[in-house]
């Protein structure tokens, strides 16, 4: 017997140097729902070193899925007994992080179409032959559950080769094995256990924003836990995270957690005697991004957005002037009303996108051509309304009643102006603002539909002010001629927002089709003006061209990114080889429709000394152009916690995640972070 073991391990190194395929990789063992194989870096064992680098290689049939190491209410997780190897002094199996999945309406965590275990083998003599016999037992579960029981056979002569294939597939799944919890970026700040009462709360914070965020606990084998209930706060920069225990043991070992989102993957084990945030202090922190909210639509109101929103503000006020007091409080109500309407259709469809999967942002109706066409169609007949080319009349049954009641004018009308205001306001940003729309649309939808509240009701200050204090009306000069010039002054603040829209729908849909829809308006214009005979027929008829055209016309390829002395396009890939190489890099995210990007150009971006300091040699300035939809620009944004433009930050050695600046920049904010970035 003493000389059996020797004898063996020689007869299997005959083996592999008759066979050298049994060295790197084990015969598969396939069955209806799996195939799997038994897989080593090493095609040989080393003269030096005790560690073998190996895998269970697992491929799943479509629609099984197997287990994790603490698999949930149902399930048991994979186990490997290495009874019969020879040469093999210790092993351990490595957990890629697992996925959540429902197995029967219950939780459970665990691996689909495949997976690939780590496996850590340490050899008791080097340089000797190993082998290796494992005898594999895993669940599978689809509409039901099945166990693989199965044997997997290795044999490594001695040598230093090293199997390719094996070792990339190897290196692989360790790449998706959880890190360290001080390795990553993640931290859990808070995470309470009660098992009284049933309940996990954990706390979660991180440098750059979660999107997808999954949390999978383990009280060992034996616990299960309900779904988890995540809000996210704070621009996605943190997290609460809720369980239902359903099952513990009586005395269950130390918490542990795998926390994935997108590509990070990390593991911790937290205290759990801390506490986590109170519902109280969930709402004090929607309060105060509520009051944020509020600030930055009170705001909004003298943005650069305002020039076209004040023409229409202000045709308001002038036709309320001989109104009575009850009919301007009404009507300013109604304005108030359309403002509302218009943000809370926005929140609407904004959390059912998400819900969806898509993609959202504030200001992203402006990349639509028919969004555009169609604003650019309402502004030009606004406009050449107030030149007094036509009147928008009501039936005479309709005014002969609205005499008599002394109502005069639309209410209906008063509530378009609202909206349509609303409407002009959003290719701008404000202070305040792009914080608190980024807490709306990383937040819950209560929490989306919140803040688009409070956004509304202070972009719907100014109407709201007049409707409380109707008499405030009476202090405008009693109408006169000086009524047409005020007219034709709105005119034209609301022909250039025409020819501004138009403008941006150059950059969506190319010069061809925008001049093809300006040839088409400037007909309706004509028509107007000067053929009064044909006005109702004509007009209409040249409008729905201009509106068919997008639909029709083919759009161009989208351009290549800006390139000048000065800027470069937009490469997010390329920001830390550049860091790392001691460079500053500033980025500005713009876009044609968003005005106050343009005043952060003309203000700021365009004039000395910013424009000589990122003209440096030290200094990458890049932009990315938002016009049009770009995936990579929105995953940059999102990324950065961010959900709207315009959008700047600097990195570099003194800064490598980035100095975000605000939305409206000043000569001293730039050049404070470029030197705080450059260290």
């Amino acid at each position: 017997m003493p000389l059996l073991r020797p004898f063996l391990i020689c007869l299997f190194a005959l083996a592999a140097l008759c066979n050298p395929a049994v060295a790197g990789s084990s015969p598969a063992y396939v069955s209806d729902r799996i195939t799997a194989r038994l897989i080593t870096a090493e095609n040989g064992v080393p003269p030096q070193g005790k560690v073998i680098s190996a895998a269970l290689e697992v491929t799943l049939a479509e629609g099984w899925k197997t287990y994790w190491k603490s698999p949930g209410a149902v399930g048991y997780p994979v186990s490997i007994e290495w009874d019969g190897s020879a040469n093999l002094n210790d092993h351990e199996l490595l957990w890629p992080a697992p996925t959540r999945f429902e197995a029967f309406d219950i939780e459970n965590y665990g691996y689909e179409k495949a997976v690939t275990f780590p496996i850590r083998l340490q050899v008791q003599s080097p340089g000797d032959v190993l082998v290796l016999s494992a005898h594999v037992n895993m669940l599978v579960c689809a509409e039901l559950c099945v166990p693989e029981d199965f044997n997997l056979s290795l044999v490594l002569p001695a040598g230093s080769a090293i199997d390719r294939a094996s070792a990339a597939l190897i290196a692989e799944a360790a790449n998706k094995l959880p890190v360290a919890g001080v390795q990553s970026d993640i931290t859990v700040s808070a995470a309470a256990l009660s098992l009284d009462d049933n309940r996990l709360d954990i706390s979660l914070t991180t440098a750059s924003p979660f999107s997808d965020l999954s949390v999978i606990p383990d009280l060992g084998p034996d616990a299960a836990f309900g779904p988890p209930q995540i809000t996210l706060s704070d621009g996605g920069l943190a997290a609460a995270v809720g369980f239902d225990i359903l099952s513990a043991p009586d005395a269950p070992p130390p918490l542990e957690l795998v926390i994935t989102d997108d590509t990070r993957a990390a593991a911790f084990a937290p205290d759990t005697t801390g506490t986590v945030p109170t519902a109280a202090s969930k709402l004090a922190e929607l309060a105060w991004f509520f009051l944020l909210a509020f600030i930055g639509g009170v705001i909004l109101n003298v943005m650069p957005c305002v020039l076209p929103v004040l023409s229409i503000k202000f045709s308001s006020v002038l036709k309320a002037g001989d109104q009575s007091a009850a009919r301007v409080r009404s009507g300013f109500v109604m304005s108030a009303l359309g403002v509302m309407a218009f943000m809370w259709s926005l929140a609407i469809i904004l959390i059912a996108i998400r819900a969806g999967g898509g993609s959202i942002g504030w200001g992203i109706q402006f990349q639509n051509p028919y969004f555009l066409t169609v604003m650019a169609t309402i502004i030009t007949l606004f406009a050449a309304n107030m030149f007094g080319q036509f009147e928008i009349a009501l039936p005479q049954s309709w005014n002969t009643k609205l005499a008599e009641t002394g109502k005069e004018g639309s209410l209906g009308g008063d509530f378009a102006i609202g909206a349509l205001a609303a409407v002009l306001a959003t290719p701008c940003s404000a202070p305040f603002l792009g914080t608190a729309v980024t807490f709306a649309l990383a937040g819950t939808a209560g929490q989306t539909l919140a803040i688009f509240t409070a956004l509304g009701l202070g972009l719907a200050l100014p109407y709201l002010a007049v409707a409380f204090w109707p008499q405030t009306v009476r202090a405008l000069p009693k109408p006169g001629a000086w009524m047409n010039t005020v007219r034709w002054i709105m005119g034209l603040l609301l022909a250039a927002t025409a020819l501004w829209l138009i403008s941006v729908l150059i950059g969506v849909i190319g010069w061809t089709a925008t001049l093809l829809i300006a040839a088409f308006l400037a007909g309706a214009v004509a028509v107007i003006a000067f053929a009064p005979k044909f006005k109702a027929g004509a007009v209409a008829a040249l409008i729905a061209f201009a509106l068919i055209v997008p639909a029709v016309m083919e759009r161009p390829a989208p351009p290549i990114p800006e390139v000048s002395s000065t800027w470069r396009g937009l490469s997010p890939n390329s920001i830390s080889g550049w860091v790392v190489e001691g460079r500053v890099v500033f980025v500005d995210v713009t876009a044609d429709w968003c005005l106050s990007c343009k005043a952060n150009k003309a203000l700021v971006l365009d004039r000395k000394p910013i424009v000589d300091m990122l003209s440096s040699d030290h200094i990458i300035a890049m932009r990315g152009d938002w016009t049009r939809p770009d995936d990579t620009i929105l995953a940059y944004l999102k990324k950065n916690g961010r959900y709207g433009i315009p959008f700047n930050i600097v990195y570099g050695p003194g800064a490598p995640n980035g100095i975000a600046l605000p939305e409206l920049l000043t000569k001293d904010a730039v050049i404070k972070a470029v030197n705080r970035a450059g260290g």
